[in-house]
């Protein structure tokens, strides 16, 4: 599999200066870890779910999750594990190209659908494990332990912060020293560590606006922070980390200025596409996105196929940052020392940047690095016209 592959291989000439390369279920971590980019959920109990997971891989998802978690009513969830585990049988007989995962409720659930799937399954590549903490965690862990034996290739974890213990001040630190201990001995299985955000707000009874990021919520933002410097250090003790939810996809009355300049769409004759993102509050998830990276985070969950992408566009490495990771990775570059960059507009400073430097060439990898020229406002349009090319 491989992103943007629904776009017409004139086109992916055209965009990139380095191609996305594709990956596999049997792929390494990091680099899985790295290639989820948009994740979208699935609610189990859709009557035609694995049409939607195949017609959604066909344009471009490459990382989806069945949920038999929040977006299924409590009366349902024994008849949704069940048919969950006979849509994943279906969809293993011709595996489609995406990452499938399950958010389940328990431990139990994992194992209820690894005895569905059978020995040997090649459908699966892990399981979400919603309020993970010390207390849950390591059954959660030790069921995916279990099944990953028994699989055809790798099954991984996708652990969710949200509990009470890990946003409160007074448990925090104790909490989440502790869930890195645990991450730590199951290593091998944690493909990201996720946040979940609309739990966290909820426990201090706020939703936030479709105008603000998740970076305006001050406690969410001050948790981020924290989740970052405990699990999402670069020395090898660290683990990729999810930016949360976006949960807005329609238009409504704006109180605050549109988070969108306007220039750079005048420019490239773009200004319908400028006005299709707004009118869908993706400007929004635009913005939040670049604060996403700007704080460790990588990838996105959402909710809806129209998040799907402006979170892969900016995925993208642009040309210029491209340039200046391989400026940096260079073997002389070791001895540390300053360079002004090829685009002569900055200085790249050879030690400080190294991790961001391997980092920004992991994503170039699975997502690419745009040619001279090439925005991401290019890369928007041309999914634009492929879907509606689609369509018509």
């Amino acid at each position: 599999m491989r992103h943007f592959d629904q776009l017409a291989e004139g086109v992916r000439r055209e965009l990139f200066h380095l191609a996305p390369e594709s990956f596999e279920r049997t792929s390494e971590r990091s680099v899985l870890a790295h290639a989820l980019g948009a994740t979208l959920y699935v609610p189990a109990t859709r009557n035609d779910l694995a049409s939607t997971v195949r017609r959604r891989a066909a344009r471009g998802v490459r990382s989806m999750v069945i949920d038999l978690e929040d977006a299924i009513a409590d009366p349902s969830v024994d008849a949704a594990v069940g048919s969950t585990g006979a849509v994943l049988s279906e969809l293993g007989e011709d595996p489609p190209d995406s990452l499938l995962f399950v958010r389940v409720r328990s431990a139990a659930q994992i194992r209820e659908l690894a005895l569905a799937l059978g020995p040997d399954q090649r459908i699966v590549s892990g399981f979400v494990l919603p309020k993970f903490s010390t207390k849950t965690g390591e059954e959660y862990l030790q069921a995916v332990t279990e099944i990953d034996a028994r699989s055809a290739h790798p099954v991984y974890a996708m652990p969710v912060l949200e509990t009470p213990e890990v946003l409160y001040r007074e448990t925090r630190e104790t909490e989440l020293v502790g869930i890195r201990e645990l991450l730590d001995r199951y290593r091998p299985q944690v493909l990201t560590v996720r946040i979940g955000a609309t739990d966290l707000c909820g426990l201090f009874g706020i939703r936030r606006d479709r105008d603000l990021s998740i970076y305006d919520v001050g406690v969410a933002a001050d948790l981020i922070t924290q989740v970052v410097n405990q699990l999402g250090r670069t020395d090898g003790t660290g683990f990729a980390i999810t930016g949360p939810v976006w949960e807005y996809f329609a238009n409504h009355e704006r109180i605050l200025r549109p988070q969108l300049r306007q220039t750079p769409f005048a420019d490239r004759h773009a200004d319908e596409l400028r006005r299709s993102l707004m009118s869908r509050d993706l400007d929004g998830l635009m913005r939040e996105i670049i604060l996403d990276r700007a704080n460790g985070l990588t990838g996105k969950s959402v909710i809806h196929p129209s998040h799907i992408a402006p979170v892969h566009a900016l995925a993208v490495v642009p040309h210029e940052e491209y340039l200046d990771a391989l400026d940096i990775v260079e073997p002389e570059s070791a001895h540390g020392g300053v360079r002004t960059s090829g685009y002569r507009n900055k200085m790249n400073e050879m030690r400080p940047h190294r991790n961001w430097a391997d980092r920004t060439l992991l994503r170039a990898r699975v997502f690419g690095a745009a040619a001279a020229g090439i925005s991401h406002i290019d890369i928007l349009t041309a999914q634009q016209q492929s879907e509606l090319q689609e369509a018509g």
